[in-house]
């Protein structure tokens, strides 16, 4: 079949696709689909396959027509779409799902024309990349943080006991509760109950902040609270930002840890390589200078991009900015612990729902949507690819890490699109690599080690 294909650019990465296909064509193919239903359809007076055709058009003839233009659209958008030489930049994202402009008639007098709308891959002409200078803090490990560190080894070994009947929780407790949110009649509002959820009191490692709420309180106690979040703190694009949300929580059980001393015997506990204290904090100040060069270096070229997407405008489609939001929504659900459909159902009976959250959400998905397509668009022009040496080395170093046979790792990222990734992250930091080659970097004030982490609440 001849068809006849062009592409009008319009706004945000979408494009409309115009198809043409030659009437001669048309009829021939409307004319194929009643030879198939002419040797296969019955119809009382008629011997199976000796159905006239004409008998068939005075019987089915509009549902036919129908059947016929839904085929022959399919298959010249399939003509189009599986040609190897059509760009990328004029394929349908994956996510985006064309739409036809307007649905035609057909005609066997002219031409069929039709046409689909659908998002593309945006084109992203770099700017300036080379030759930047960015500012980073300047971070030094002191003893402070060894100490906070050796503090958590501690927390990890300690032995977790039940406290007496009608002792009172507090600060460095492990507690269950269960809570849920209450509506203005104090009712139980639908789907924002969470039973047994355990943490340490004075962590704040809960979606709602009920440390100092539950502290003081007893076993089997129960107690209304009312939280209130401010939509202009560090976590303004959290949840819970700018609500104020009453709940119910009953403490199911406390306990207390049991710390252990901080001496040699610790370290040989942590593991047998370490011999004493010493050699434990000699680890963890090897361990924190590894974490600090790699949060660096994502600094590093994270100022870098932003540099780079001040002079390289790029126009996200709407789709691809929906399914970046989509996976933060389902990241925020893991961290409350519950399923991406319950948070919905949670959103959805809150004021502004979905859509102030996903409001909030929009920036930040934007700049990494811009951020990406610049790396990629980098490591297109200058035909960075990562070898089959780069992948060996890579799953080497990841065998060492995890400590595991090479032909283990071999085998389990052998497997679906694991070795992709490893791929793809290769290339990626490769693109990084040139970046802070090609561009200074100037450390500016100094900075505590815990904020430049981001871990100071």
């Amino acid at each position: 079949m001849s068809v006849t294909k062009a592409i009008t650019r319009l706004d945000k990465s979408n494009v409309k696709l115009s198809l043409t296909i030659p009437k001669d064509d048309v009829l021939s193919q409307y004319q194929n689909l009643l030879k198939d239903y002419s040797k296969n359809v019955q119809i009382a007076g008629f011997r199976k396959g000796k159905v006239p055709q004409e008998v068939l058009e005075r019987k089915f003839g509009e549902a036919l027509k129908g059947e016929a233009l839904g085929k022959i659209m399919e298959k010249a958008i399939e003509e189009v779409f599986d040609d190897n030489g059509l760009p990328a930049d004029e394929r349908p994202l994956a996510y985006s799902r064309p739409e036809i402009e307007e649905e035609p008639t057909l005609d066997f007098d002219k031409d069929l024309c039709f046409s689909l709308i659908y998002d593309v891959l945006p084109k992203v002409t770099v700017g300036q990349w080379k030759g930047l200078t960015a500012d980073v803090p300047d971070v030094v490990i002191d003893e402070e943080d060894i100490t906070r560190d050796l503090e958590e080894v501690r927390e990890r070994n300690s032995v977790v006991i039940d406290r007496d009947e009608g002792a009172a929780a507090q600060s460095g407790d492990v507690v269950t509760v269960d809570y849920c949110e209450l509506g203005e009649a104090d009712e139980e509002i639908p789907h924002s109950d969470r039973k047994d959820f355990a943490f340490t009191l004075g962590t704040n490692m809960n979606a709602y902040q009920l440390d100092d709420d539950i502290i003081g309180m007893k076993k089997g106690e129960t107690k209304v609270v009312q939280k209130s979040f401010p939509s202009d703190g560090p976590d303004d694009d959290s949840l819970l930002a700018g609500k104020n949300p009453k709940l119910r929580v009953t403490l199911k059980t406390i306990k207390e840890k049991k710390l252990p001393d901080l001496d040699d015997e610790l370290a040989q506990d942590v593991d047998e390589k370490f011999k004493t204290l010493a050699d434990l904090k000699k680890n963890i100040r090897e361990r924190l200078e590894k974490s600090l060069t790699l949060r660096m270096k994502d600094i590093k070229v994270s100022n870098l991009l932003e540099k780079i997407m001040e002079n390289t405008p790029v126009i996200l489609p709407e789709s691809m900015i929906r399914v970046e939001i989509e996976g933060r929504l389902r990241n925020m659900a893991r961290q409350f612990g519950i399923e991406p459909s319950q948070l919905l159902q949670m959103m959805a009976g809150k004021d502004g729902g979905l859509q102030e959250i996903e409001g909030r959400m929009r920036p930040q998905a934007e700049k990494a949507l811009h951020s990406r397509l610049i790396v990629e668009a980098i490591m297109e022009a200058q035909g960075i690819e990562a070898s089959e040496a780069d992948i060996e080395k890579e799953l080497e170093n990841i065998a060492v890490d995890a400590k595991m046979p090479l032909e283990d790792v071999r085998k389990r990222y052998g497997e679906g699109n694991a070795l992709e990734y490893i791929r793809d992250s290769i290339r990626e930091t490769k693109v990084f690599d040139l970046l802070l080659a090609e561009n200074t970097i100037k450390t500016g004030s100094r900075v505590k080690y815990l904020d430049f982490m981001g871990k100071n609440d």
